[in-house]
């Protein structure tokens, strides 16, 4: 028997106020409001809503999960890792237990473990959440098994509709469009990369049970089918437990577009319309919008009623998605597969729907008919949904990890909401997905509800680690993306304008930021002033009353230094700032009588060039992040020679080196083998992705210093080159 330890979460939801949203709860009267009690008056009497029920999952969606819980009267019992023993969900549970170690395998995964703290704890019903075992047949039979609710679809359905091969046969029998493709049992390499001959190229390779963009490669020619198939098939284990793949047409323009469907137990079943997916990387979505621009009513139409179709060809029950490859030139669309469970972008269509998707999960769990049927059913307005990760969008998309220092959020409302599962302070762990949160933001129409979201996404500001906010940002405000010319190749298409290295900061930006350095030593030296050994008590020694206080500041950004010079008249409190070049010692630009002080919410608030600017200026580690009207800059402050000096030649000169925090999943070569260039050394592991690391030249091994299994910091050598001889 496992070790379980329970831990009470009492006053869970003061400890988590900083981070709760305005979940599904929007300030006007939902539309099901009214309409429930109508719906249930002419169907079956109401069953009562559970008591008790455990979140079988981590992160954002437990908390989602819990938030509608706990507006219902339920109680909430979560499960957690040693790596997450300290995590939001568990704080916000009403209960929460100890299953095991930070691996997924031997925790989130362990199927015996979750149901011993369903019955220990007294939970009569399981929600899985998305990711983990939201999609694992076996999972959904055994709760049952254990005569426990799993607010959910059948093991059955998930069976039918999680094998994307046998999902195509399905659909076709349903008359639901399918790709061009193979879809069937033979797994052998030959017969695979004949059936990718016979299709034509560029075709796709995905994992048969896939999600998430896992298992998933594009190949283009004959000579890396191989190559890309055997990567598959090895992601594909190791996320899946199974590396079954198949073989379909790649459409060059294609978009992404999904409905959710919702069925109950009483063959009633309704689409809530579509979300366009498109904006992705790594073929994970980025941006998610509803409704999909662009279509027609009669499109609209033809893809609800196709899902429709698709949910009833498996019997299902409870929430999914009919996830629809669509071509952008004559807008045919082909079905790719069902996910059987509650999407992350669930949000977007409770906005445009005025639904809480949870709710109508819980009571359709618990024997009820669906609150709403298809004619009450209405779309108003549009939202968009971004996923914030903590990720390197200038660097191939890299995950990032750390901790969010600092943390400043949108202000939530009934257009705003914001899913996250971490507050400041909080490590996003190398163990799991590097999402830290969803962003959701409602309008009237497209635009107005693009304006807000570019807004929010302006407010939402985090240092610690990089995110991907800014790229959003970027993307949202692109001509093509305003005008809705959204495709899944979006990002690769306008990867120059997206991508493009930061502008070199302004004038008023770098005085900004002296003058938070400036506030920021006096605050340090009023906190300690008896300190002898202060660097500010003898910054002070010569404070004078009518005298000038002066301060050299220097930071870089872009290879480029720049000093700030700070005057500051003791008698009248204003303060000079003049900018200059290092490289070319020429002044920049001067600001003078500059009046600024810091907020009650610790912003800068300065009086420059005869307008008032309100900042946030964040001082981390060796680096000053400002954000203003020029948007977030970051700057570089010198390292004292002390620190440089000790670390010098610690890295080996002709290496090859991590480039994020991850796992050596594989080894590929040893040392004195020569090796040509692009050849694979070292597979990666990292937030469930593979990362292939190759050699930059051609030359002989000499060291490599990590073996499979080995947990690795960012930037360290993995293999050293021998010399030339």
């Amino acid at each position: 028997m496992f070790q379980i330890h329970l831990r009470l979460c009492k006053n869970a939801a003061n400890q988590f106020s900083q981070c709760r949203s305005t979940s599904f709860m929007r300030q006007r009267t939902p539309l099901s409001t009214h309409v429930t009690r109508h719906w249930y008056s002419s169907q079956l009497d109401r069953k009562p809503l559970f008591d008790k029920i455990l979140i079988a999952n981590r992160g954002e969606i437990a908390l989602r999960v819990m938030r509608t819980a706990k507006d219902l009267g339920i109680k909430t019992v979560a499960v957690y890792s040693e790596a997450d023993a300290y995590a939001q969900h568990v704080k916000m549970a009403d209960e929460a237990f100890l299953i095991g170690p930070a691996a997924s395998a031997q925790s989130y995964l362990c199927i015996d473990k979750i149901l011993e703290v369903a019955r220990l704890s007294g939970s009569q019903a399981i929600h899985p959440g998305y990711g983990f075992l939201s999609e694992n047949a076996e999972f959904a039979d055994r709760v049952k098994a254990a005569q426990i609710a799993f607010i959910g679809p059948s093991g059955d359905a998930m069976r039918s509709m999680g094998s994307k091969s046998e999902s195509k046969y399905i659909m076709e029998d349903a008359g639901v469009p399918v790709v061009p493709g193979y879809h069937g049992e033979n797994q052998d390499v030959g017969f695979l990369k004949d059936q990718a001959d016979k299709i034509g190229y560029p075709v796709l390779i995905k994992a048969i049970k896939g999600g998430g963009g896992k298992g998933m490669r594009i190949v283009r020619s004959p000579s890396e089918f191989e190559e890309m198939l055997e990567s598959s098939k090895r992601e594909s284990i190791k996320s899946f437990g199974d590396d079954k793949v198949l073989v379909e047409k790649y459409l060059e323009r294609p978009r992404h577009v999904e409905v959710q469907v919702f069925a109950d137990k009483y063959d009633n079943v309704v689409h809530l319309f579509e979300r366009d997916c498109s904006v992705q990387r790594r073929h994970q979505k980025v941006i998610e919008e509803a409704p999909a621009p662009g279509l027609s009513e009669e499109i609209r139409a033809e893809l609800g009623a196709k899902a429709v179709a698709a949910a009833r060809a498996v019997g299902y029950e409870n929430a999914g998605t009919v996830e629809f490859i669509m071509d952008n030139v004559d807008k045919q669309f082909y079905f790719m597969e069902m996910n059987t469970r509650l999407q992350v972008e669930h949000p977007v269509t409770e906005m445009v729907t005025n639904t809480d998707l949870v709710h109508w999960q819980l009571e359709v769990a618990a024997g009820n008919p669906l609150p709403m049927s298809q004619d009450q059913l209405r779309l108003t307005g549009h939202a968009f949904e971004a996923r914030v990760y903590a990720e390197k969008p200038r660097n191939h998309f890299l995950p990032d990890t750390g901790p969010l220092f600092s943390v400043r959020t949108p202000a939530v409302s009934p257009d705003v909401r914001l899913e996250t599962g971490f507050i400041q302070g909080d490590q996003i762990s190398v163990h799991y997905d590097p999402m830290i949160a969803k962003l959701v933001v409602h309008g009237e129409d497209r635009n107005d509800a693009l304006r807000r979201f570019r807004r929010a996404l302006e407010q939402y500001q985090i240092v610690g680690l990089e995110t991907n906010i800014g790229f959003i940002k970027t993307v949202a405000e692109h001509p093509e993306f305003i005008k809705g010319q959204v495709e899944t190749g979006f990002i690769q298409q306008y990867e120059k304008d997206l991508l493009k290295a930061p502008d070199a900061p302004n004038a008023t930006t770098l005085a900004l930021a002296a003058d938070a350095l400036r506030l920021r030593e006096i605050a340090q030296y009023k906190n300690n002033p008896k300190d002898p050994y202060s660097p500010w008590s003898n910054l002070h020694q010569s404070f004078r009353l009518n005298s000038v206080d002066k301060r050299t500041f220097q930071m870089s950004a872009q290879d480029k230094e720049y000093k700030v010079l700070v005057s500051t008249n003791n008698a009248s409190g204003k303060t000079d700032f003049e900018i200059v070049d290092t490289s070319s010692g020429e002044s920049v630009k001067k600001f003078t009588d500059v009046e600024s002080h810091l907020d009650e919410e610790g912003l800068l608030i300065s009086n420059i060039d005869n307008k008032q600017i309100k900042s946030n200026v964040v001082v981390h580690q060796d680096e000053v992040v400002v954000f203003d009207e020029a948007g977030r800059t970051e700057l570089k402050l010198p390292i004292p020679a002390y620190v440089t000096g000790s670390g010098a030649g610690a890295e080996a000169a002709g290496s090859v080196k991590t480039p994020m925090p991850c796992k050596i999943s594989q080894v590929l070569v040893k040392p004195g083998q020569k090796i040509e260039k692009d050849m694979a050394l070292i597979v990666l592991e990292a937030m469930k992705m593979e990362h292939v690391i190759k050699a930059p030249m051609a030359g002989t091994i000499d060291q490599v210093l990590y073996n499979v299994g080995d947990l690795v910091e960012e930037n360290k050598s993995l293999v050293t080159f021998a010399d030339k001889e």
